[in-house]
């Protein structure tokens, strides 16, 4: 044991009370250092009273003995209790050696430092600032305490802080935001609530503008958010709806740019619905308050609301409908700035720097591009809606993505949803329908022609339709389930003139018969039933202009590739001398079951509104005899199915024979006139193509059959 001298100034008696067990005894040496301190502030004793802080703080304090910490802390209290106003002198000495008792192994020697430092603090008030971090170091760490007693204890000393720091306006806010900013990152629920509830006071008190040191701590704040306890989460809850009112009621002074990735970071935590949801909804009221600044982070806000339009849960309907709002506003946004003339665009390999206001299309288009892929309808309809927009509203920025979009387009027009691929198709039509002077020549030149008629076209409007036939060609899939579909949309939204037009010079060049033949059959059916060519089925049925009659003949070259067709574009031209023509050759024909398959759909066809006005010229009188011929030639090549038995139905319906020889004489002096542009047609020179396409396919399908019993003879041999 220390000798009497090194207490000094304290007594013996006063030294055994500190040290010993019972808190009657430790009271009373409390009292008389109080006394003892008096008296040496009315004599003005500073050294005195720093040696008794110095004997208090650190040999009692810190003694291995618990008592003795106990003593010593209620002595430092005594000293406070009885400097007053004059404990300002001495904080520093006073608190230093408490605080660091929170950290006692023994719960009662901290329970007795909180009760120390409250009574400390009561005195002094706004002198023990200074030490603020100190102080909340210390409570932070004692707020997780399971001891309710150390609870009660500091919940009363952080009570008395809090209105410490309310009523004090010397408060050193930036001095105190880098420990906010550590401890926001605590894992413990309870440290968590101590937390939120300083922010919480803080935030009202009118002189601490904390809405400017916001962005260094939401994350954390949404780090709490999604703590397990439902109280913290609440309260946390309650914070942000309050810093998120006084954002809307002064954005001015808000740092938009400084915490927007912070949101779209915590708007893509699918795990909590209540963060997920906060989150989405500072997105959107940021993009409605700060604007044009949003543009940089626009690809940022893609990542973080696309996904959220494909929730369909109704725990998760206001998540959707809140980045639905914001999705809608980023697109008025980019409307809005680029008819104000006031959006600056960033494109590929232009600077890095951020420029206020500038749309960083690169980064856009790449998170578009990602997410066309994406495993949700509304959200592939959304970004597709986003392309269009912006080849809308921005149309020589967005040329230069072409080529990474446009195998993303091509990919997507295999969706199994209709609304995906209408919605594709509506971006294509505006990519390749756009005038060419915008848009990169540099393209294959093997590509074919697109006819005069058509100059504003774009060389990717051919590129285009080379590229579909090739996904048709390698997916025959796509083509049965998705080839009419697509065509028939881009007859609605291009002019179907020029799709038939272009696809039939290219499938003239194609290599692959077998292919073309399918697909001339795919592009006569659309032809001759939907309603979309209501318009081109009209133009051809007429052949009354030079226009009319070259696309006929363009068709006809292609068309020659699948027999039945040519009959059917001939039927609905028009052209019945020349289908008579047509079925002599068919005798040189291989007769399929294909084949008589394609006869018997064409006999339906016949039977269709479509072919109404044929129907009704077998009324005339004389009626055309090659009509008659050719439908009768058809009919003699079906074998007696239910085809065979309609169509021989319906050439009974013809009126009789004595009708006929009753207008003979008549008839036979007004003769039926062609039009006149049907006899500029050169049907000879057709005729003779179609016989060579015709004898290519024989020649093919001979090869191909050669071929595979090669193949089969080889692997006879071998085995």
């Amino acid at each position: 044991m220390m000798s009497e001298k090194d207490y000094a100034p304290l007594s013996p008696a006063c030294v055994r009370a500190l040290h010993d067990k019972l808190y009657d005894k430790r009271k009373t040496a409390a009292l008389e250092i109080e006394k003892m301190v008096k008296e040496f502030a009315s004599l003005n004793k500073t050294n005195e009273i720093k040696r008794l802080l110095k004997v208090l703080g650190q040999d009692f304090a810190n003694s291995t003995n618990p008592h003795a910490r106990k003593g010593g802390l209620i002595g430092l209290a005594a000293i406070a209790i009885a400097l007053g106003r004059d404990t300002s002198l001495y904080t520093e000495e006073l608190i230093y050696p408490i605080v660091a008792r929170f950290s006692d192994p023994d719960s009662r020697v901290k329970y007795y430092a909180c009760e120390s430092l409250y009574n400390v603090a009561k005195v002094a008030r706004g002198a023990v600032l200074p030490q603020f971090s100190q102080i909340f170091s210390a409570l932070s760490k004692i707020a997780t305490d399971s001891e309710q007693s150390i609870k009660n204890a500091s919940e009363l000393l952080d009570r008395l802080m809090k209105d410490i720091v309310t009523e004090s306006p010397s408060f050193d806010l930036p001095a105190f935001m880098p420990l906010l900013r550590e401890r926001i990152y605590t894992k413990s629920s309870f440290a968590r609530q101590f937390v939120i509830s300083w922010i919480s006071v803080l935030d009202a008190v009118p002189d601490i503008d904390l809405i400017i040191y916001l962005p260094e701590i939401l994350d954390g704040l949404f780090k709490i958010l999604d703590d397990p306890m439902l109280e913290v989460k609440k309260m946390c809850d309650t914070v942000l709806g309050e810093f998120l009112r006084s954002i809307k009621s002064n954005p001015a002074r808000v740092d938009f740019g400084s915490m927007i990735n912070i949101l779209i970071g915590h708007a893509q935590e699918k795990n909590d619905e209540i963060l997920q949801f906060t989150a989405i909804t500072w997105i959107k009221e940021f993009v409605q308050l700060s604007g044009p600044l949003m543009l940089p982070y626009m690809s940022g806000i893609f990542t973080a609301v696309l996904p959220c339009l494909a929730y369909d849960a109704d725990s998760r309907r206001n998540i959707k409908e809140t980045a639905t709002a914001v999705n809608h506003t980023l697109m008025k946004l980019v409307s809005l700035q680029v008819e104000q003339g006031a959006t600056a665009v960033r494109t590929a390999g232009g600077e890095d720097n951020e420029v206020r206001g500038q749309l960083d299309l690169p980064s856009v288009v790449e998170v578009l591009t990602q997410h066309i892929a994406h495993s949700s309808v509304q959200t592939k309809v959304a970004v597709l809606r986003w392309i269009h927009h912006l080849y809308i509203k921005l149309p020589n920025k967005m040329f230069s993505y072409i080529d990474i979009l446009f195998p993303a387009l091509l990919r997507t027009l295999a969706d199994p949803a209709d609304e995906v691929v209408q919605q594709c198709l509506v971006v294509i039509a505006e990519v390749i329908s756009a005038p060419a002077g915008e848009v990169s020549q540099d393209l294959s030149k093997t590509q074919a022609p697109i006819r005069e008629a058509s100059p504003d076209v774009n060389s990717y409007y051919t590129k285009f339709l080379i590229s579909l036939l090739n996904s048709f060609s390698a997916d025959k899939h796509l083509l049965e389930e998705r080839g009419s579909f697509i065509i028939r949309q881009l007859c609605v939204l291009l002019n179907a003139e020029d799709i038939y037009w272009t696809l039939a010079k290219i499938l003239l060049k194609d290599s692959n018969l077998k292919f073309a033949s399918l697909m001339v059959g795919t592009l006569n059916m659309i032809l001759l039933t939907s309603s979309e060519l209501f318009e081109l089925r009209n133009k051809l049925k007429d052949l009354n202009t030079k226009e009319s009659c070259t696309l006929f003949c363009c068709l006809y070259e292609t068309w020659c590739h699948d027999p039945v067709a040519t009959v059917a574009l001939c039927l609905l031209t028009q052209c019945y001398k020349h289908i008579c023509d047509l079925i002599k050759v068919f005798g040189n024909i291989e007769v399929t079951v294909e084949f008589l398959t394609e006869i018997d759909k064409l006999v339906q066809l016949i039977e269709s509104p479509i072919f109404a006005y044929l129907r009704l010229e077998l009324l005339e009188v004389p009626c055309d005899q090659h009509l008659v011929r050719a439908l009768y030639g058809l009919l003699m090549l079906l074998p007696q199915t239910e085809a065979f038995q309609t169509l021989r139905t319906r050439l009974a319906c013809i009126p009789s024979l004595h009708l006929e020889c009753t207008h003979r004489r008549e008839a036979a002096t007004v003769p039926k006139k062609l039009p006149e542009k049907l006899k500029e047609i050169d049907f000879k020179k057709l005729l003779a193509h179609f016989n060579e396409v015709q004898a290519r396919h024989k020649d093919h399908k001979k090869s191909t059959r050669a071929q595979k019993l090669a193949v089969l003879q080889k692997a006879n041999v071998d085995i």
